[in-house]
């Protein structure tokens, strides 16, 4: 079975998922926070950090 290597955007992607669970959020928009975008999931963080 070959091991598949995260690159650091998806690193980044999922250090943004867990701070927005731990602070209580589990869907954005209608979907689980897996199946957005990067883009969406920092839009999302940023406004909740302000």
């Amino acid at each position: 079975m070959r091991k598949i290597e995260e690159t650091q955007m998806d690193q980044k992607r999922e250090e943004i998922i867990q701070r927005l669970v731990k602070e209580g959020v589990f869907k954005l928009y209608g979907k689980q926070l897996y199946e957005l975008p990067l883009y969406a999931l920092m839009k999302a963080y940023i406004i909740r950090t302000e």
